[in-house]
């Protein structure tokens, strides 16, 4: 049965990368099968797994305490799982012919051949660095891992100036600079966008600038990082754009990740066009019986806009995990998709979207109106009702729900999960005003905001 390194009729599953997707792989897989008929072999470069990356500006900021708080599952409980995990030891090479990988231990650099019968590929994203002079210098930090949150922290105990500069205002680098103001830093963001948060429409993205300024955050929008200045000590001192310079004794890159492919790449494995593993329903990569693909590495359908999207999400990640050891185990399961729901916040203020931008929808030739209104998250009269900002795109006539974006105090981030149902089921925005939601003075005003938004988009769309 085994062509490979499995010992007499065991199968032998690698899994490359330890953190979500592939160690949730590994355990659905080790769920159904023992040991006898599945050995498991996970590889994981660096010295953590199963931990949220998530988390690390919280853990930067303070709000978690201690690093160990965001690790879901230590290497030594998966172990006791009947998993060989090797850490600190590199995949170099995938050998698709051969069925087999090349990993170097990073420590010793010894290099040896793992066959496999079945291959998972979870090897993440890499933080964007830009190719910069003085991007590699020592006072400039990514938090994509938790060996950097590691560093960046001992960085920020160890300098002697305050001053911080995030370059990008995504997610990370939102949430990093409000932890560096905790930290007691002076924060400058520098972002080449016009508002922070392009994965909203400009218009909502000057809400969280506002609020930004509101922390003490000082942000420069529009603005194109050139170089990173290095003092005689060769450490970071500032970051110089076009025409200014906005002086640095820690430099964060919040910039994004990519998906991490070199290895799939060079194997001829299917990329998309972002980059990513393209795979079918089953994560299996697309052509490729005994390989499957999942996390941040990979391209994922978008159920609105019906086009491979990347959306690298620790949700996501576990989800592709799930499914892939299912399918690996002898099971079946499918992910059929993501509609592109995400949420932060900055200080009290939350952030939520889901679905498509107005430039998404464009980019699709969809014909769309938009409808914003303002609204509380509780009956106004009830103490403690805080304004909410929410943006509706609807399908010009037919009247589907294309996307919501909600700015709010307490209360705003988790009613855009209303939307993430309503854009999945394909539902019109005429169909979401009867929808029959959770009500109490407490907890929303009679209308709940979303619906006050599907209520007027639906007089739109129906003119339109």
């Amino acid at each position: 049965m085994s062509m490979s390194g499995g010992r007499g009729g065991t199968e032998r599953l690698v899994v490359i990368g330890g953190d979500a997707a592939g160690m949730s792989a590994a355990s659905q897989a080790r769920r159904l099968k023992g040991p006898d008929e599945l050995e498991i072999v996970a590889f994981e470069r660096g010295h953590f797994t199963s931990y949220s990356a998530c988390g690390i500006p919280y853990w930067v900021g303070g709000d978690v305490p201690e690093r160990d708080d965001l690790i879901a599952r230590t290497p030594e409980e998966h172990r006791a799982r009947g998993i060989d995990l090797r850490l600190r030891t590199e995949v170099t090479e995938i050998d698709v012919a051969g069925q087999r990988v090349r990993a170097r231990d990073v420590d010793s650099g010894a290099e040896s051949w793992t066959p496999y019968d079945k291959l998972v590929i979870a090897t993440g994203a890499r933080p964007v660095r830009p190719d910069l002079p003085g991007a590699d210098a020592p006072g400039v930090h990514g938090v994509q891992t938790l060996d950097d949150g590691q560093a960046l922290l001992e960085t920020l105990a160890h300098t002697r100036g305050r001053r911080a500069v995030v370059v990008g205002a995504g997610y990370i680098g939102v949430e990093t600079a409000e932890a560096l103001i905790n930290r007691g830093f002076e924060v400058t963001v520098v972002n080449r966008g016009k508002e922070p948060m392009s994965t909203l429409d400009p218009d909502m993205g000057r809400l969280v600038h506002r609020a930004m300024e509101g922390l003490g955050i000082t942000m420069v929008n529009d603005a194109e990082v050139t170089k990173i200045l290095t003092g005689e000590d060769g450490r970071a001192r500032a970051v110089a754009t076009e025409d200014a310079e906005y002086p640095a004794d820690v430099v964060v890159l919040g910039i994004g990740v990519r998906p991490e492919t070199a290895l799939a790449r060079a194997a001829g494995l299917p990329l998309g066009a972002h980059g990513g593993l393209l795979t079918d329903l089953a994560m299996r990569v697309r052509g490729h019986e005994d390989i499957w693909a999942g996390g941040d590495c990979v391209e994922v359908l978008n159920l609105v806009s019906r086009q491979d999207q990347y959306v690298p999400l620790g949700t996501h990640a576990n989800k592709h995990g799930q499914v892939i050891g299912s399918n690996v185990g002898g099971g079946y399961a499918t992910f059929p998709g993501v509609v592109g729901t995400a949420v932060s916040k900055v200080c009290d203020l939350e952030i939520a979207r889901t679905g498509l931008r107005e430039k998404d929808a464009d980019r699709v030739g969809l014909r769309y109106e938009t409808v914003t209104i303002e609204s509380t998250s509780r009956a106004g009269y009830y103490p403690g009702a805080s304004p909410m900002t929410v943006k509706m795109l609807a399908e010009r006539r037919t009247g589907r729900l294309l996307g919501v974006q909600i700015v709010g105090r307490e209360g705003a981030a988790k009613r855009v999960d209303i939307a993430a149902v309503a854009l999945t089921a394909r539902m019109t925005v005429e169909q979401m005003t009867a929808l029959d939601l959770g009500y109490a003075p407490p907890f929303s005003p009679v209308w709940d905001p979303v619906l006050v938004a599907a209520r007027k988009a639906t007089a739109k769309v129906r003119v339109s």
